[in-house]
């Protein structure tokens, strides 16, 4: 079988070019929108992320503010901080930088980023409307799988979907958006008792677990599509997803690329996010 590759630069592209036009009129209007993207880590990958959605809300007439708390940043810091942006009327999106420093959980401060800024969808109130079905921001990463599958005509409509992770980031708030689109979805995770039982019985498998080469031709049945979220580096210290790109070629009627598939859309949303705050303020 070939296997099709559902690559996400032609629709972050797309986004990204109407994310500009209404960041355009936003700024002819008066002022453009702001992100503020609040950092408390030395991470490389963080800091190279960070230069990445610089240069992306740049591109896109965003103008994005790094505040940076430095590394002991305190959750009560964090939390002061994030409640300070909430109330500035300059700032449309907050975003809030991971990793944070040790014995600070994205639970501990996220509540205190106003659910309308709320860019990432990370608070425990944008998860609650996000599962209630209101209006609210979700995560990017997991709204970039669904608009992804989307773009590339994979149904999900009656199908069985197998996410596996369930992160307050990716896998839980994709379980609510696939079953928003009417998916049947599973949500697997590392305490699974045999995974591979469990995931070969799916149409669309999603792989969100941050472990580089852990979706196997084993774990997916013939024909099913394999979406991948992981980013993970090797021993050479390139950029490969939670999915063993060799091992289901053949089998899988159609995988997403890493790099290039999700992480392209995922940036593109979250700065759609920010214009649409920005929309909604004014």
């Amino acid at each position: 079988m070939d296997t099709t590759s559902l690559p996400g630069k032609e629709l972050a592209a797309a986004i990204n070019a109407d994310t500009k036009q209404r960041a355009a009129a936003l700024t002819e209007a008066g002022r453009a929108p702001r992100l503020a993207l609040v950092i408390a880590n030395d991470d490389p990958a963080s800091t190279w992320y960070v230069k990445s959605l610089n240069r992306a809300a740049e591109r896109n007439g965003i103008a994005c503010e790094n505040v940076d708390l430095g590394v002991d940043a305190t959750a009560e810091q964090i939390r002061s901080k994030l409640t300070e942006l909430s109330g500035d009327a300059s700032v449309d999106g907050i975003m809030l930088q991971t990793p944070l420093p040790k014995g600070v959980s994205l639970e501990d401060v996220g509540s205190a980023i106003a659910a309308a800024k709320d860019v990432d969808g990370v608070s425990p109130l944008s998860l609650g409307l996000l599962a209630s079905g209101l209006p609210g921001f979700p995560p990017a990463t997991s709204e970039a799988v669904v608009e992804l599958a989307k773009f590339h005509a994979v149904p999900l409509s009656g199908r069985n979907v197998t996410v596996i992770g369930r992160s307050n980031v990716v896998g839980k708030p994709l379980a609510q958006l696939l079953l928003a689109e009417n998916a049947t979805v599973t949500v697997a995770h590392s305490r699974t008792t045999d995974l591979p039982a469990v995931t070969s019985t799916a149409d669309v498998v999603v792989a969100a677990v941050g472990r580089a080469g852990l979706v196997t031709a084993e774990h997916i049945r013939q024909g099913a599509v394999v979406i991948d979220v992981g980013t993970n580096e090797d021993e050479n210290g390139n950029l490969v997803g939670d999915v063993d790109a060799a091992s289901v070629t053949g089998k899988a009627s159609a995988l997403t690329p890493v790099p290039g598939g999700v992480g392209q859309v995922t940036t593109a949303l979250l700065l759609r996010h920010v214009v649409q705050a920005a929309e909604s303020a004014r």
